[in-house]
């Protein structure tokens, strides 16, 4: 049997995410007016000036980092209410948080978990940047297109990073949520 990562859970549930907002964009990208502007009337953009404002953009955006800390959160909480589970006998269910790597088996250490929700957490950026600096490129060739509604484009731009981390911080910490409610209901209902 194959093990899926964390990792390629969130790949391939955002995928569709994906495709559905590049689609969008290339759209807007296409059907947005082209006006005829002089050649001297345009500034000139060198590839370095837009990888440092690609990096610059990205990573100066809380919505780059929104998932990754909610991710780290929610797992952190659910990780810490299943301690008492843990002193008390039971097993772990979740594979990545047992010694075996199986389900239902013994849970790894305090330690050992809180690094593995750590790593998951830091997988998430690499997706998040890639996401808002193609934002960045999108936003940059529609104004260039159209200067004339550059704060269209940046008020899609925003909504486009909001929404993406809004669908990827939703999908990756809800389930740590609720089993952090359920965690701690279960351990006040048996005294732990």
């Amino acid at each position: 049997m194959e093990t899926i990562t964390c990792r390629d859970r969130i790949l391939r549930r955002v995928r569709q995410f994906h495709c559905f907002v590049f689609a969008l964009v290339e759209a807007i990208i296409l059907c947005a007016a082209v006006p005829c502007l002089a050649q001297d009337e345009q500034e000139p953009y060198t590839g370095v000036s837009l990888a440092k404002e690609i990096a610059k953009k990205t990573l100066t955006d809380p919505t780059t980092y929104a998932p990754a800390g909610m991710l780290y959160v929610s797992a952190r909480l659910d990780w810490d209410s299943s301690q008492p589970f843990f002193r008390n006998g039971s097993l772990e269910a979740n594979p990545r948080y047992t010694i075996s790597g199986l389900p239902d088996a013994a849970p790894m250490s305090y330690g050992a978990g809180n690094t593995r929700i750590l790593k998951d957490a830091l997988s998430v950026l690499p997706m998040s940047f890639a996401n808002n600096a193609a934002s960045v490129v999108a936003q940059r060739v529609l104004t260039q297109r159209d200067p004339s509604h550059h704060r269209r484009w940046a008020v899609l731009g925003w909504i486009e990073r909001t929404a993406f981390a809004s669908a990827l911080s939703y999908e990756l910490s809800a389930r740590h949520f609720r089993q952090w409610q359920q965690n701690d209901r279960s351990a006040a209902q048996l005294g732990y």
